[in-house]
């Protein structure tokens, strides 16, 4: 079971209206608006998807890796480095 089950709904609910602020974001661009107007609206794109990559980092450490530590053993550490790595990745982009 993943840490989101429980938000399961929540989460494609949000990615589908993000989804939809994309098909926004290539209508704008289909039809010539204005390049700032684009850019704030690929801002907000980023910004949610950004939001949904947080919660479910915090999904996953709050329910995977605090399993994992709880049980102990070399899966514990394991869960640590592979959290750390996301973090990593999520604070370069």
């Amino acid at each position: 079971m993943h840490g989101y089950s429980g938000d399961k709904q929540a989460y494609l609910t949000r990615l589908r209206r993000i989804e939809g602020q994309i098909r926004g974001l290539q209508r704008m661009v289909e039809e010539d608006s204005y390049c700032i107007d684009v850019l704030t609206q690929v801002s907000a794109a980023t910004r949610a998807l950004q939001a949904v990559a947080l919660g479910l980092l915090e999904d996953h450490i709050g329910h995977c890796v605090t399993d994992a530590i709880a049980n102990g053993g070399p899966e514990a550490e394991a869960k640590v480095k592979e959290a750390s790595a996301a973090i990593a990745r999520l604070v370069r982009s």
